[in-house]
Parts: C-alpha cells; sequence; structure tokens
C-alpha cells in the first residue's frame, strides 16, 4: 500500500475486546512502512500488553501521562501529536469517544487526539455493543467528530462480545486498510464508496453468522473450512518435517518446567510439571545442531550439554524472558506448564495461622497470556507450537487453541 509508506501513523487503542487486533494492525503498518507509536488508554492494558505493542512498533507504548520514561521530553504529547500524519484510534469504546467529543482530557489517548493540529487526519473505528453503538448519546458524539473533521469507519455487523449478533463490531484489519488508503487518497467517492461495501460486508456476514454452527458445534460436525485447513497443516508439517531432518544453526526457543506463584516467603501456587518433556526437547534439538534457549522454571534438572539455560520463577519472569527471546527465534516450542493465576499480593514474611484463624483468603488474578501474545508476535517463516493440557474435550479445546492463538501446531 503506497499511499502508507514513510507514513507516520499515531495508533490510539482503547478498552475493547477488539484491541486483539491493534497488534495485526500495527504490523500491517510496519510492513507498508510507516512508523508506528502507539498510545494506550489504561483499561486497554486489560485485552493487549504493552510489551507486544511495544515490540511491533519498535517504539516505547504510552499508557500513562505521567509516565516516568517520557517526562524528560517536555510537552512530549504536543511533540507527538506534531511527529505524525494521522491518528487512528482502533477499536475506539464510546467512552473514548465521548471523551474526544466533549473535550474531556483525562487520558494520554484523549489528550492527544485533541492536541493534533488542524491539519492532522483523525480516524475512528467504533467498537461495542449494539446497544452502546445505537444510543443517542453515542449518535451525537460521533456527529460531532464528524463535524471537527474525524473520518469515521462505519462498525461491522456480527456477533459481539456479548454473545448478541448486531452491529458494532470493529471491522477486519484489510477493511481498516482499505479506509486509511482512502482517506489518504483524498477521494470522497472513494469513502462513500468504502462505507457502502462495508454495509454490505455487514449485511453478508450477518445473513453468514444467523446460520453458521459455533465453534464448537463445527469442530464436532468437521465444517471448520476443512480443506482449507488440511492445506495449512500439511505446510506447517511439511516445513516441520523438512527443518527436522536439518536443524543445524536455527535457534529453537523452549520453556520448559512449572512456574511458582508466591504467596508469602515460604509458600507458593505451583503445579506438577516436572520439566522433562522440555529438557529432553533441548537435548535432542542441541544434537541435531540447532542452537538452543531453553528458559527454565524452578526444577531439579541438569542442563543439556551446549544450552543456553534461563532460570525464571514467576509466570511473569516466564513472560517478560519469552518475549526476549522469541524475536531472534526460527521455532519456538512452549512446554512449560506457566500458571494461569497469580496472587494479587505477595506477602512479605510467613503468613501466621494464628493470625488468619481457620480460613486463608486469596485473591487472584489472571497471568498474562504467552502464547496467545507470541501468536500475535508471530512473523512470517516464524514456527510455534504449543502444549495444552485438558482435563476433558481434548480435541475441540485444543483445535478452538489452535485457530484462536495461531499456533501452528499443539500437543494436547
Amino acid at each position: 500500500m503506497e499511499t502508507l509508506k514513510n507514513l507516520k501513523i499515531l495508533l490510539g487503542v482503547t478498552g475493547s475486546i477488539a484491541a486483539y487486533k491493534s497488534p495485526l494492525l500495527v504490523r500491517e503498518f510496519i510492513k507498508a512502512g510507516a512508523s508506528v507509536n502507539v498510545v494506550m488508554t489504561p483499561s486497554a492494558k486489560h485485552f493487549v500488553t504493552k510489551t507486544v505493542l511495544s515490540n511491533l512498533s519498535g517504539n516505547t507504548v504510552v499508557c500513562d501521562m505521567f509516565d516516568e520514561e517520557l517526562q524528560d521530553k517536555g510537552a512530549w504529547h504536543i511533540q507527538l501529536a506534531h511527529w505524525c500524519d494521522l491518528m487512528l484510534i482502533a477499536p475506539c469504546t464510546a467512552t473514548t469517544i465521548a471523551r474526544i467529543a466533549t473535550g474531556l482530557c483525562d487520558t494520554a489517548l484523549s489528550t492527544l487526539a485533541l492536541a493534533l493540529p488542524t491539519d492532522k487526519k483523525l480516524i475512528v473505528s467504533p467498537a461495542m455493543d449494539s446497544s452502546m453503538w445505537e444510543h443517542p448519546a453515542t449518535q451525537k458524539n460521533i456527529e460531532t467528530l464528524k463535524q471537527y473533521g474525524a473520518y469515521i469507519i462505519p462498525p461491522d455487523t456480527g456477533e459481539l462480545s456479548s454473545g448478541l449478533s448486531g452491529l458494532g463490531r470493529m471491522p477486519e484489519i484489510d477493511v481498516i486498510m482499505k479506509f486509511i488508503d482512502d482517506v489518504l487518497a483524498k477521494e470522497p467517492e472513494n469513502l462513500s464508496k468504502s462505507s457502502d461495501e462495508l454495509k454490505k460486508k455487514s449485511e453478508h456476514r450477518q445473513s453468514i453468522d444467523e446460520n453458521q454452527d459455533s465453534f464448537e458445534v463445527a469442530v464436532q460436525k468437521d465444517k471448520l473450512n476443512a480443506e482449507i485447513d488440511l492445506a495449512e497443516m500439511q505446510n506447517d508439517m511439511a516445513f516441520l518435517e523438512e527443518i527436522g531432518k536439518n536443524l543445524k544453526g536455527r535457534k529453537i526457543l523452549i520453556t520448559a518446567g512449572p512456574t511458582h506463584e508466591k504467596i508469602d516467603d515460604v509458600r507458593f501456587i505451583g503445579n506438577y510439571s516436572s520439566g522433562k518433556m522440555g529438557f529432553a526437547l533441548a537435548d535432542e534439538a542441541q544434537k541435531a545442531g540447532a542452537i538452543v534457549t531453553l528458559i527454565s522454571g524452578p526444577v531439579s534438572l541438569d542442563t543439556p550439554t551446549g544450552v543456553k539455560r534461563i532460570n525464571v520463577e514467576s509466570a511473569e519472569e516466564m513472560f517478560k524472558e519469552v518475549m526476549k527471546e522469541f524475536e531472534r527465534s526460527d521455532i519456538a516450542i512452549l512446554s512449560a506448564a506457566v500458571a494461569d493465576y497469580t496472587p494479587m499480593q505477595k506477602q512479605e514474611g510467613k503468613i501466621k495461622k494464628e493470625d488468619t484463624g481457620d480460613f486463608l483468603k486469596l485473591e487472584l488474578k489472571t497471568t498474562d497470556d504467552i502464547l496467545r501474545n507470541l501468536g500475535l508476535m508471530k512473523k512470517p517463516g516464524q514456527k510455534l507450537i504449543g502444549f495444552a493440557l485438558e482435563s476433558s474435550d481434548e480435541i475441540s479445546n485444543g483445535w478452538k487453541k489452535l485457530k484462536t492463538k495461531n499456533w501452528n501446531m499443539i500437543v494436547v
């Protein structure tokens, strides 16, 4: 897309479930030759991590007005607003639309939107449930943004995060890219055409959605576009078989073992993983000539000869090390049993029974999904192999993870 070459894009990401698409947008912009800076609302961090967006864009991600790394740049919001050629907010929630329409500068994102000079283009891609999109307040705010000169990408129709189906979905990446291309081409007829095409696509998708089985039902009935899936799997298997014959010089990242999530100085939440699978894989890969990095949780196993080992304890440490190592890896095999939950508060010292009485209540929070983030970061040519331990419906759950998390192979 020639219109994006050498363009400076400021991407705003808000707290919508559609934020999982933002790394894909960044990747498309970079592939098209654009430079990208990302600004997030605080709530967006619940749906996508700063680490992924920073790695893909190559720049520090702005989230808070008072982020320490920004303070040495003076009026950084003015500088960043003047730096960009256009600002795209995708997804944009009803809250952020209201903030910008009313001039409320209580987040870094809304502040940057209002700091844009009048010659800079603002493009907004709303994403919300149908009832919120159709609410008079939202529609009034949308009209206000249009009066200010903003371009609005019409939301798509389909299944929403609420489980309902209707108007409010953030459009697919190719639709957004086409809309931006038309805006930059400054052809009003193209913009009108884009809107019409979006409506037609929405109606078409809605008719498909109404007659389409859920993912789980489709798995059971073998209706998952079997020919396409089979071709993709054959390509991946052929690739893996080929490199299996010659691993010499290939960079392979392997994770192994459990993680320990600290409760206090003597207790932790863990699991039964021994790490033996990951260590055996690392040993065999090294013997085949691969350059192997092994990131291991706390286990009592000897490091295979010639393997670089990085020791971690918690899920957070595992996440940080994997993010650092993945970018320079050809293949990642994630066999570690990483905790899904970690205590909200880590107690210093030892929790005494006499202080807690008969019950100890622990508040847990979810950990970052390493494999999901790697699936978003994965570049052409990189291969990602995940492991999943299931207690039931192994095949359908495995299929779901394989497709939704963008892995090349799964071991269930």
